[in-house]
């Protein structure tokens, strides 16, 4: 089946009971069981599991052709989750250029832990084969990368991760199963901060953790989840499941869009620079044709004239929003290193552009009247 025809049907199958073409959501949280605690359908406490969040997981495994999948409340609840779920003393990789969540979360609370953090340009294979030789559990890949788009190259990761039998996770938020398919590569688990894409209206939250096999590290992931309590809620999973179906269309639109914002941005003569995996002359282009089918709808651009250069032109902007977060069907703009806390890693200059659904026409026009 092709993935436009499962991500329609993806856990979307007709109600039994009413033949309802939208699946129904379940809000309880409480389940009746047998005096014994037998679960009489399978379910006993919303934390535990539910109905409209088994159907999520069924629907991203299937998307991402994995064995597994757990939902969570947040993008970062499903990395906390995974790396925290990893026993002390162990050592992972995570990349230079990545988000902001993961890289406090590896320098203030893993630590605490005692799990070691090693911070590496996920480009340099020769780098990274030389580090796993003194050993590391678990190698994180995000690619593209968040914000200076950055393309890691998943088949050769994977091969560096099997040879140090390490886990190689991979961040495919930015892609979406619809352009990157990191299982198929030769990834163990990917992640998902299912707010972005796949809710694709800037109004649910969530995460997901998708997992080649339903081993020893799934079990011991879904077990935190359970006790820890960071579970998605069943509205919020039905929205998501809302997303999948539409989330092809929306993934051809947002690229063939970010294409044209691209293309004008690169031959403007305010622009330093133009971080997209879709032009030839970016470094990754050659790894991303291989191993994306398209380059997405995310770009960041380098301003002439430095952090004030740049955040005027952002606040010139009349039809691009200045907010966090990506993937709806409206553009956003942010001054990336302004949002990163105490110690950005950022250039001063950089904007980071999730491009929308908007006509790239009128994109581009309110983008030249910026730069004027």
């Amino acid at each position: 089946m092709r993935l436009e025809t499962l991500a329609v049907h993806a856990g979307g199958e007709c109600d039994a009971a009413t033949g309802a073409m939208a699946p129904p959501i379940h809000l309880a949280t409480t389940f009746r069981h047998g005096p014994a605690a037998e679960k009489i359908a399978g379910y006993e406490y919303q934390r535990e599991g539910n109905p409209t969040n088994d159907r999520l997981c069924a629907a991203m495994a299937g998307l991402e052709g994995g064995a597994a999948a757990l939902t969570f409340a947040s993008g970062m609840a499903a990395i906390s989750g995974l790396l925290e779920s990893l026993p002390p003393d162990s050592h992972i990789v995570i990349p230079d250029d990545c988000y902001t969540g993961l890289r406090v979360l590896g320098a203030e609370f893993l630590p605490q832990r005692g799990i070691r953090v090693s911070t590496l340009d996920m480009t340099d294979l020769d780098a990274l084969d030389r580090l796993c030789q003194a050993g590391v559990d678990l190698i994180w890949a995000e690619t593209p990368s968040n914000p200076r788009m950055q393309v890691s190259d998943i088949q050769a990761l994977a091969g560096i991760a099997k040879a140090h039998a390490s886990v190689l996770v991979c961040d495919n938020t930015f892609a979406s199963p619809v352009l990157q398919r990191p299982l198929q590569l030769g990834a163990d688990i990917v992640m998902h901060s299912t707010t972005k894409y796949f809710g694709g209206h800037s109004d649910v939250l969530g995460g997901a953790l998708v997992f080649a096999q339903a081993g020893d590290l799934h079990q011991r992931v879904a077990h935190r989840l359970h006790i820890t309590g960071a579970t998605l809620s069943p509205f919020s999973a039905w929205l998501t499941l809302r997303g999948c179906r539409s989330l092809p269309a929306r993934m051809a639109m947002h690229c063939a869009n970010a294409r044209a914002v691209a293309d004008f941005l690169d031959a403007h003569a305010a622009i330093e620079r133009v971080n997209y995996p879709g032009l030839a002359k970016h470094p990754g282009h050659a790894i991303a044709a291989r191993q994306m089918s398209d380059f997405g709808g995310m770009l960041s651009i380098q301003v002439h004239g430095g952090r004030n250069a740049a955040i005027r032109m952002a606040g010139r902007l009349k039809l691009f929003t200045n907010a966090t977060s990506l993937g709806g069907c409206e553009s956003l703009i942010e001054h990336r290193a302004s949002v990163e806390g105490a110690t950005p890693t950022s250039p001063d200059n950089l904007l980071r552009i999730s491009v929308g659904l908007e006509h790239p026409d009128d994109l581009i026009a309110d983008l030249a009247q910026a730069l004027e």
